[in-house]
């Protein structure tokens, strides 16, 4: 979402009940824009990253999204694991 399009009334609230600038406030609700923003595809490929990285292997991996994907804040159906390979390697 560009900065422009988050509501002034969202950002004078933030600033009168926190210690953030309106800069501050902006660049927090675009983070989070941009977090809910993710797909279940770009969260797969990215945790699976983050995974493999920590030396998990890929049957550990991908048990792990299984659960993660279920708890994320996305709607996503329940994927097997050959569905979550698909949508990490194409």
């Amino acid at each position: 979402m560009p900065d422009s399009a988050v509501p002034a009334e969202l950002i004078d609230y933030l600033c009168r009940s926190s210690r953030l600038t309106a800069e501050e406030a902006e660049r927090v609700v675009n983070e989070v824009f941009a977090f809910f923003d993710d797909t279940p595809e770009a969260f797969l490929r990215q945790r699976h990253q983050e995974l493999q990285s920590l030396g998990h292997s890929n049957a550990q991996i991908f048990q792990t999204l299984q659960v993660e994907l279920q708890q994320r804040r996305f709607c996503a159906k329940a994927m097997t694991t050959r569905q979550i390979r698909r949508a990490i390697y194409g």
